[in-house]
């Protein structure tokens, strides 16, 4: 059996999920052959998985998103990394209650993508997700060597607003060491940078940004691809309305700029993973996630397990906090059966504050239902 879940968020991580269903497991058939592989959709928590699967967690001290500095941390496997944008530049690093869409920057972000090139990383996997910025990764650029100045010739302020004030790029001095790195974009979103489907639009409200807030950032992000196209070209524009280019308040499109790849985020971290080895061994696959929603049917990770188990043959499950799927769809994803804690607690302040024994009790009914 293989337990192969995303964190429940708000509750619990990735690893405690499998290790609260494992427990559940064992409970009901001690001597059950269980293998644990945390997963994640390049979002937050990606770094852990990429941990739990083997990968050294390596600390480094950059800037935070409001340019305080702070430790994040980024996975080393020989000459792979995987970089979470989130552990630098991410919501969780705002003080609680704090929201800065329009002054919030990505500049951490390069700083660790400089710190697994330093670490030797021939391959890096960009996991983009959970971002509390909005600049187009202009940030991360700058920590890598490009400059971006104003009329003056001096150089812009932190944040996607100040991006309207980009009079010229120069991306001459990026880090060199990135021509010959295979880099990946991993994200489960496809939005272009701008527009009614762009990262202002759709994704700047989550980030405190007010209807005005979102018009200042998407005119100053167009505008900063109209800038960007005089250096590199009409590549500038193509990367824009590119997939991906929207992941993470933009930070997609800058790494399209640096030359990444865009790939979905759960295929790529099941590949860095180990997955298909670890399906191959198992006869059930135990995925999930906090919210089972039509959200999940877009790229999350228990879609992608479970598409992935679908297509090996194997029968899959899931656990969750909330299901939000009625059994029709969860068969078209390829799962059999969910197993919410509200099942087992209604009340939902608990499920979230008790998460840990809740799941322990669903992953008996499971081993009821499937072992015995």
């Amino acid at each position: 059996m293989l337990i192969a879940a995303d964190k429940f968020k708000g509750s619990l991580t990735a690893v405690q999920v499998a290790e609260r269903v494992m427990a559940g497991l064992r409970r009901v058939v001690p001597g059950a052959e269980v293998e644990a592989l945390p997963v994640a959709d390049g979002g937050d928590g990606t770094v852990d998985a990429a941990v739990a699967a083997g990968f050294e967690r390596r600390e480094v001290r950059v800037a935070g998103p409001l340019g305080d500095e702070l430790t994040a941390a980024f996975a080393l496997r020989g000459d792979t990394a995987v970089v979470e944008m989130a552990e630098a530049s991410g919501l969780q690093r705002l003080p609680a209650g704090v929201f800065a869409p329009l002054t919030s920057s990505t500049y951490g972000s390069g700083e660790l993508l400089r710190a697994a090139l330093d670490a030797g990383a021939r391959t890096i996997v960009f996991g983009v997700g959970g971002s509390a910025t909005t600049d187009g990764g202009a940030g991360m650029l700058s920590a890598l060597g490009a400059r971006f100045v104003d009329a003056e010739g001096e150089p812009v302020a932190p944040g996607g607003a100040a991006l309207s004030d980009v009079a010229t790029a120069d991306l001459s001095g990026l880090d060199p060491r990135l021509a010959s790195v295979d880099f990946v974009l991993a994200s489960d979103v496809d939005n272009p940078l701008t527009g009614p489907k762009g990262a202002p639009a759709v994704y700047g409200p989550q980030k405190g940004a007010s209807p005005d807030d979102v018009e200042i950032l998407d005119a100053a992000l167009g505008h900063f691809a109209a800038v960007l196209e005089k250096s590199i070209g009409s590549r500038a524009t193509e990367y824009a309305a590119a997939p991906g280019a929207g992941a993470a308040g933009g930070i997609g499109y800058g790494a399209l700029v640096l030359g990444a790849r865009f790939r979905p985020g759960i295929e790529v971290m099941l590949d860095v993973l180990g997955f298909a080895p670890a399906l191959e061994r198992a006869t059930l696959v135990i995925t999930g996630e906090g919210s089972l929603d039509e959200q999940t049917l877009h790229g999350k990770a228990p879609a992608g397990v479970a598409a992935a188990a679908r297509a090996a043959g194997k029968e899959v499950v899931a656990v969750c906090g909330r299901l939000a799927l009625r059994p029709e769809a969860l068969g078209r994803a390829g799962i059999r059966r969910a197993y919410p804690l509200t099942e087992v607690e209604p009340d939902i302040a608990r499920c979230i504050s008790d998460a840990g024994p809740i799941l322990e009790t669903v992953a008996q009914n499971i081993a009821r239902d499937f072992l015995t």
